[in-house]
């Protein structure tokens, strides 16, 4: 990893990714374990609180953490790539955090805004026997629920459309709001605790091996609901599965994620998000790459350690051979580290790399 002084915005920027830790570990144990259980003002205090939490205090943190990392790591003009990634978080922050749980109506739109990875709930919003649709239909009515399937069908749209166009870094490194905007926003605070460090050949191929695992419970968890609403004669345990569903995002996701905050890297998901593989693979189709052969490589190795994703860029850069990584998130940290400015991210339709 890029060696990063310690500096009083990096003693900031860590005590912000503290908090927000604290605050996800104890509200989301609140509201997914407690709330069911809890009187009716203390359970109606929880989800205003955790609403807050995840739309709010998120949009907060990724203003003012965007906007330490960019001083720690060099300025702007520096990091021009990552520049535009904090912007897009923004963006996105406020248009799913702020100005769709106004538009629509409901605070807990975020849970709409990112395809696949961790519940179906879009599914089970079809579903008038799971105890997702009861509780949104009770609160928000049926109109409530159209809407939302309405903000969904758009998220999907824009992200895999807009992944065919710009590649894997459309999604993961502009418009993520579970695991990207955090490893961008965070970045150069992990982990929180310990010195920085990377995944080694081991580890990386344990990832794909959960790449794949987790793509597949996906897939089993989204043919399960599609199954049930097409009225197959098949055992219907929506009430299991909506929970089955629930304790894996809590643990494998949520949890896990933060956990490797914590101790190793903040990219960690993103080896083996469901999303981030069925986007990594659009972002193939797009014609994704790191082409390497702009100017001279001088071998500096600056780029393999500014890359999140612990993908060998030097070794290619030196043969002037483009790198086409899965696990690429196209978050161009190596085009901002280059210093002779021979990387660029191409797709067949874009095109970005440093100014000199």
């Amino acid at each position: 990893m890029t060696k990063i002084k310690y500096s009083p915005e990096l003693k900031i920027l860590k005590l912000l990714l503290a908090i927000y830790i604290v605050m996800a570990f104890v509200l989301a144990g609140l509201n997914f374990g407690y709330v069911e259980h809890a009187p009716e003002k203390t359970a109606a205090a929880i989800n205003w609180a955790w609403h807050f939490y995840e739309n709010w205090i998120k949009t907060g943190f990724i203003a003012a953490g965007g906007f330490l990392t960019l001083r720690i790591t060099g300025g702007a003009q520096k990091n021009r790539l990552r520049r535009k990634n904090l912007l897009g978080f923004f963006i996105a922050a406020l248009v799913v955090h702020i100005a769709g749980p106004y538009i629509f109506n409901n605070p807990e739109l975020y849970y709409f805004a990112m395809p696949l990875p961790w519940t179906n709930q879009p599914l089970q919003l079809l579903q008038p026997e799971s105890p997702f649709y009861r509780a949104f239909v009770t609160e928000h009515g049926t109109g409530g629920i159209k809407a939302t399937l309405f903000f969904y069908l758009l998220v999907s749209l824009v992200v895999f459309g807009g992944t065919l166009i710009r590649g894997r870094r459309w999604q993961c490194s502009t418009l993520c709001l579970f695991n990207g905007f955090a490893s961008e926003v965070f970045a150069p605070a992990f982990p929180l605790v310990g010195q920085s460090r990377k995944a080694g050949p081991r580890l990386i191929k344990v990832f794909q091996l959960l790449r794949w695992l987790f793509l597949a419970i996906a897939l089993f968890f989204t043919a399960y609901w599609l199954i049930i609403l097409a009225g197959a004669p098949i055992i219907s345990q929506v009430t299991l599965f909506s929970r089955l569903e629930i304790y894996k995002y809590l643990a494998f996701e949520l949890l896990a994620t933060m956990f490797m905050w914590v101790v190793f890297t903040g990219r960690g998901y993103c080896y083996y998000c469901p999303l981030g593989t069925v986007t990594g693979l659009l972002g193939k189709a797009a014609g994704q790459r790191i082409i390497t052969d702009i100017q001279e490589c001088i071998d500096c190795g600056k780029c393999n350690r500014a890359c999140p994703m612990a993908i060998d860029i030097n070794r290619p850069a030196q043969d002037r051979k483009a790198v086409t990584d899965l696990n690429c998130v196209g978050c161009g940290h190596c085009i901002d580290a280059c210093p002779t400015g021979t990387l660029a991210y191409t797709t067949r339709f874009s095109c970005l790399r440093k100014v000199r």
